[in-house]
């Protein structure tokens, strides 16, 4: 019946159930209470009227007796007038007291009482007509009458036999409110009892399916934080490998700097070499022998120059691979930032912490790739700046070899070599421009090195706290476990 229904509304139910059960104990508790002292009222009722009309009744008799008496003795009317009132108030009495019973037996005891009243009262008339003719009594003897005392006798065994038949009614309803209220309080006791089961069945029901939906629960959140926690040492593991991969590229950055300057350098000597190459030739002051050391002077700086660009296509494709691993160490950070966050958002209001941690991780790994393609179009354009380097190296290389092989008329060709001279300049000068521009690359791959460096570090930093949060969530989960007694899994 509580299928399907949030576990609140279960609390509420057996609330609500709870509730209803003590109403109806209380209730019935009223009720019971109730019937006993409706049952003690009549009892009272029954005490307080018919045994005390009833004793009222023997009263007013032994009075009437006494005031007879006191007749005979005296012979006066006023005592006559007394004991007339003594009848006229019993017989009233005789009419209340059966106003009071509801008893049959009792009904036809003070019958027998009226029916013996009457036979006394018959007797006692004669004595009173004999006793008011006698004008001076001697002796008692004079009204004796046989009548008299078996009728009084009669009368007052009368009035005892109904006063007994009260007390014994008195005495059943008393017994019957007894057993009344013991069976009330049984009832009560025996109702409380199965209310007491019932509540405690529902206390039982309701702490039962609480262990079950928090166990279960709680199972869930444990899983989700072990995998969370797993892919956070994935992730951290990443970043340290990302952040080794980094240094490792600071360093071949900073290594191709030093290079790129010693180009620059090299170009500017070739540019100056060549100037005063150019002067010889225009004034014709230097001999065969400096032209000669300046050709070779020339070759030399050319080779350096083939073999710094050489060097420097080695070190853009090492670049390259370093700039391909991190692209792929970035490809993989988002990957498991996406996973985290898929993760995250199926354990709930527990992890929307880690979504933000996770989405912060998948940024960093898209600046990452981000940093990872400008550093790929920068080597693209150092290669295609090396490439300009070595040809126009090539075509000095060539101008060396053409002079060599004219030295013996170079006489005859120094407006050539002046000419060749002016072309090395210019290519010297386009040397000493592109290794500038490979010097700023170069300056903006170290920065954006330096970027996803950071980045490396922010993501290991953010994959660590992850890793401690989903750490401590299991650690919460398995005291929630605890509160509620099922035990840690």
């Amino acid at each position: 019946m509580m299928t399907g229904r949030t576990f609140g509304a279960k609390l509420a139910a057996g609330f609500g159930l709870t509730l209803v059960l003590t109403l109806l104990m209380t209730a019935t508790s009223v009720l019971a209470l109730r019937y006993v002292m409706t049952t003690k009222d009549k009892v009272v009722h029954t005490a307080s009227t018919s045994l005390i009309e009833a004793q009222t009744l023997n009263a007013l008799m032994e009075q009437r007796i006494g005031d007879y008496r006191a007749f005979l003795l005296s012979g006066t009317a006023e005592w006559l007038n007394t004991t007339n009132q003594d009848r006229r108030a019993f017989l009233d009495q005789v009419i209340r007291v059966r106003e009071t019973l509801d008893d049959d037996t009792a009904d036809k005891l003070l019958d027998t009482v009226s029916t013996a009243e009457a036979a006394h009262a018959a007797a006692i008339d004669e004595v009173v007509a004999k006793r008011q003719k006698i004008k001076s009594l001697v002796s008692t003897s004079q009204l004796s009458n046989d009548k008299v005392k078996p009728t009084r006798l009669a009368v007052q065994a009368a009035i005892t036999n109904l006063l007994n038949r009260i007390k014994k009614i008195v005495n059943d309803i008393r017994k019957q409110s007894s057993d009344r209220a013991t069976v009330a309080m049984i009832f009560i006791v025996g109702f409380g009892g199965l209310l007491v089961a019932s509540a405690a069945g529902v206390a039982w029901r309701l702490s039962r399916d609480l262990r079950r939906e928090v166990g279960a629960a709680v199972g869930h959140i444990q899983s989700s934080s072990s995998e969370l926690e797993a892919a956070a040492a994935q992730q951290a593991t990443g970043g340290r490998d990302q952040a080794s991969a980094m240094n490792e590229i600071t360093t071949t950055i900073s290594e191709l700097l030093i290079t790129s300057r010693q180009i620059a350098d090299s170009a500017q000597r070739v540019s100056k070499v060549a100037e005063d190459t150019a002067e010889a030739a225009r004034t014709g002051d230097a001999t065969i022998d400096q032209t000669r050391a300046s050709i070779n002077a020339i070759r030399a700086q050319v080779d350096q120059i083939v073999q710094h660009m050489l060097a420097l296509g080695e070190k853009s494709q090492q670049i390259g691979s370093v700039v391909d691993l991190v692209s792929e160490l970035a490809e993989q950070t988002n990957i498991l930032a996406i996973n985290a966050t898929i993760e995250a958002s199926g354990a709930g209001e527990w992890g929307r912490r880690f979504a933000v941690v996770a989405e912060e991780i998948r940024k960093l790994a898209d600046r990452t790739a981000g940093s990872a393609k400008e550093i790929r179009t920068l080597i693209d354009d150092v290669r295609g700046a090396v490439n300009t380097t070595v040809m126009a190296t090539e075509i000095g290389a060539k101008a060396v070899d053409a002079g060599s092989r004219q030295f013996d008329d170079a006489t005859n060709s120094f407006r050539r070599i002046a000419q060749l001279v002016a072309t090395t300049s210019d290519a010297t000068r386009e040397i000493e421009l592109s290794t500038k521009q490979q010097t700023t690359a170069v300056e903006q791959v170290n920065s954006a090195a330096s970027d996803t460096a950071r980045a490396s570090r922010e993501t290991e930093a953010s994959a660590v706290q992850t890793k401690q949060t989903a750490a401590h969530l299991s650690t919460l989960s398995g005291d929630l476990l605890d509160l509620v007694g099922t035990g840690r899994h």
